[in-house]
């Protein structure tokens, strides 16, 4: 589903800038841009644009990344598709040296996917460089210990010492994650997480719900955003955070390919921190019954439980 609308034309700008010369490149998942059609690949293809999908069995990708003339990048949660456009979401504007590594991480992905271009395929031989105060995180093949997305958000998680606080739409945490929070509530961290009390996809309703009620009876806080919310974020200690494509759910700690950004700068921080704020005030208490949970809700999470030692 192309947004074409005249103030959201990315396919617009995107053939125009195509169509003057500039090198435009887009790597797309096969299963997330199924609905689009063959004439809006066609069209921007025929403007000189390199189109290509991404189809690796059951892995997908699920980064969102914009890097223009190699100097600024855009990296975070937001998707390109026109029933989205009134959700919240998070992205953030990166410029200077930490675009190296987005760039290099986009190479792999191009080389994964089959591109051909020399010129990009270079970055995806260098070698991986990291700053102090911020640096990128993917799920890549290539990617290794510390730098691996998920692991560094597990391994933030436990090094938290006063306060977690997360923004997912899903919530279905494999087993090491679950464990990672159950550890921070006995050290005393306190965990507030926001969730969508409706999300886009109905079924994961219920899902969220009895994890919600499963983490509840450990202490960790909920709150129901009354909208759609596709942000992810992380902040640790109001010191540290991440803006990403990293859901709280098995798919994106496991299978898919994901991006984010670790930071420490005081600013940046302040600044999530007060959204943060602002989206837990719009937001209801999630009041969690143990007697108020249905027997089939208790038999569901039995159910999950089941299957939770295999991720």
């Amino acid at each position: 589903m192309v947004d074409n609308t005249v103030s959201h034309n990315f396919f617009g700008l995107l053939k125009e800038k195509a169509l003057a010369g500039l090198k435009v490149v887009i790597i797309a998942d096969a299963y997330g841009s199924s609905s689009l059609s063959n004439q809006a690949i066609k069209e921007l293809r025929e403007a000189g644009a390199e189109f290509i999908f991404f189809s690796h069995w059951f892995r997908r990708t699920h980064r969102k990344i914009l890097v223009i003339d190699e100097k600024i990048a855009f990296i975070g949660g937001v998707n390109i598709r026109e029933d989205i456009r009134d959700w919240r979401d998070m992205q953030i504007r990166l410029a200077g040296r930490i675009i190296k590594p987005i760039i290099q991480s986009f190479a792999y992905a191009y080389q994964m996917a089959g591109g051909k271009d020399e010129h990009i395929l270079k970055y995806s031989r260098l070698p991986l460089t990291q700053k102090i105060k911020s640096w990128i995180m993917d799920s890549l093949p290539t990617t290794k210990g510390k730098y691996r997305l998920s692991e560094s958000y597990v391994s933030h998680i436990l090094e938290a010492k006063s306060s977690i606080k997360i923004v997912t739409p899903y919530l279905m945490p494999p087993r090491r994650l679950l464990a990672a929070f159950d550890d921070a509530r006995r050290r005393g961290v306190e965990i507030e997480i926001l969730i969508p009390n409706d999300t886009d996809i109905k079924p994961i309703n219920k899902i969220n719900y009895l994890n919600a009620c499963r983490l509840a009876a450990l202490g960790v806080k909920f709150y129901l955003m009354p909208m759609m919310n596709h942000a992810k974020i992380l902040i640790i200690d109001g010191e540290e955070g991440l803006i990403g494509s990293q859901n709280v759910d098995i798919l994106s700690f496991n299978i898919n390919m994901e991006a984010g950004i670790f930071f420490r700068q005081k600013k940046l921080i302040f600044d999530l921190e007060r959204v943060f704020q602002k989206w837990k005030d719009e937001s209801l208490s999630f009041e969690f019954k143990p007697n108020k949970v249905k027997t089939l809700d208790r038999v569901l999470v039995s159910f999950f439980k089941l299957f939770y030692p295999i991720f």
